[in-house]
């Protein structure tokens, strides 16, 4: 079958086919909030500019959230999908989904109640705090909308589908752009133009996604086929067998939900949760540190984490990507190719690290300029361009940890995973709240870096241990 190329083509093509329309999907992804900064900096003030950056910091939680775990989640499908369980595979999506719905529309009441006091706490300069507080009201009613799209797009991707995902992903934020420009600088709603033009993009799009996945399920049938090795190769934790009954509740309910399967799915979504907001939960918790320092810093350094936002989008691809690629073959009993995958990502995060690099050092003062416009300071633009210049070298980094922690994820083997992400936040944080008061806004990305190797470390000792290996 060609939705089976994870499990046929050489893995060095095959991860790289898979990742490429997610590494494009995922730019395009970014642009959604880059096109914010950028149109709300050049047509609005660069106050306007560090009130979203000042945002950012939070709302990429919520978003780290609903990646981490529609990627953890759709390890769980990837193995049914591997070992041609297609039953289990239509209920453990379906049981993502509502659980994610109900995720969703909890944290957007939270976030309406919580989400000024969050921005006091995270120390956001008086003047920036009803801009920014104005952002996030409307960005939180459109949460429902992001983790339905996020979840059902790493469903997509679950399946071999990832050109999919792609294609909306263009759609949504070719719209979003336009909206941008027309709300901000026809209809002069300021900074709450680039937020509403966020979610009715975004809106649109998971719908979509939607109705397109609902015809994308009708292509497998009720009933399973066999697979010539045992679905046991691949013991995820507490994995529900296929001849588990209906649960307690209904009987309508449980065709569509299933504890079981939440629990197996939790085993590897809350890890990959943690791991995917690692990086926005640290960024969360230095940003009162760089608030301290003013708007004019603020601005630049938000400037600067957009771009590195961006940056890392292949090394976040090629992670996602080993997941689904190790899930599916361990569930088809082909360790082998786990292992010579896990090398050919290795090279691939190399060969994107230094392109990165090389862009980067030749042109970060006009990428910082081209987000704060006419009106941007030198101080901004100084703040920016010393974060680029200094972070470019360290992209490799990020590569190998995503990779190693990508196959970790996809095995289901969830310690030393997590444990690597807590080392590299704990390492993060504590750095930057204790040196860059002391020392200057610098320390707060010299502490980047070695967190990254840190997790890098760990991960890697655990995979030559080879415990993720099923026996």
């Amino acid at each position: 079958m060609q939705k089976e190329y994870l499990l046929r083509e050489r893995p060095g093509r095959a991860l790289f086919l898979f990742a490429l329309p997610m590494i494009i999907g995922n730019l395009f992804q970014q642009f959604y909030t880059m096109a914010d900064s950028m149109v709300v900096g050049r047509y609005v003030s660069e106050h306007a500019l560090a009130a979203v950056g000042a945002s950012y910091s939070l709302t990429n939680v919520f978003i780290c959230v609903a990646i981490g775990g529609g990627v953890g989640a759709s390890v769980v499908t990837s193995h049914y999908f591997g070992s041609r369980d297609y039953a289990s595979m239509k209920k453990s999506i379906s049981t993502a989904l509502l659980t994610f719905l109900g995720l969703s529309l909890l944290l957007a009441l939270l976030g309406l109640l919580l989400g000024s006091r969050m921005m006091v706490l995270l120390r956001t300069p008086q003047e920036l705090l009803p801009m920014a507080t104005e952002y996030l009201r409307i960005y939180f009613l459109g949460l429902p909308f992001l983790f339905l799209y996020n979840v059902l797009s790493a469903m997509f991707n679950a399946l071999g589908r990832s050109r999919i995902p792609l294609y909306l992903l263009i759609f949504s934020s070719v719209l979003n752009i336009a909206l941008d420009v027309y709300m901000v600088r026809s209809l002069g709603m300021g900074i709450a133009g680039v937020a509403w033009a966020t979610l009715l993009a975004q809106g649109l799009a998971a719908l979509l996604s939607f109705v397109l996945f609902l015809r994308e399920l009708k292509a497998y049938p009720q009933q399973n086929t066999a697979f010539p090795v045992s679905p046991e190769a691949f013991p995820l934790p507490e994995f529900p067998s296929k001849d588990s009954g209906p649960t307690k509740s209904s009987s309508g309910l449980s065709a569509l939900y299933s504890l079981s399967e939440l629990r197996s799915m939790s085993r590897v979504a809350l890890p990959s949760i943690f791991q995917q907001s690692t990086v926005s939960i640290g960024m969360m918790l230095v940003q009162s540190v760089v608030n301290s320092f003013g708007p004019q810093m603020l601005a630049g350094f938000s400037a600067g984490m957009r771009v590195e936002s961006i940056c890392i989008v292949p090394m976040a691809a090629l992670g996602n990507a080993m997941s689904s690629y190790t899930a599916q073959n361990l569930g088809s009993g082909q360790q082998d190719r786990v292992t010579r995958g896990y090398h050919a990502a290795l090279w691939l995060t190399g060969l994107f690290a230094l392109i990165l690099c090389v862009i980067l050092e030749l042109f970060h003062q006009p990428i910082i300029a081209s987000f704060l416009g006419s009106d941007g300071t030198s101080l901004a633009l100084k703040t920016g361009s010393s974060y680029l210049t200094f972070i470019g070298f360290f992209f490799g980094l990020i590569g190998l940890k995503m990779a190693t922690d990508g196959l970790l994820r996809g095995a289901a083997h969830m310690k030393m995973f997590t444990i690597a992400n807590l080392a590299n936040l704990s390492l993060r944080v504590v750095l930057a709240v204790t040196l860059a008061p002391r020392f200057g806004i610098a320390m707060v990305w010299y502490a980047v870096p070695l967190g990254w190797l840190v997790n890098f470390l760990i991960s890697y000792r655990e995979y030559r241990t080879g415990r993720w290996r099923p026996l």
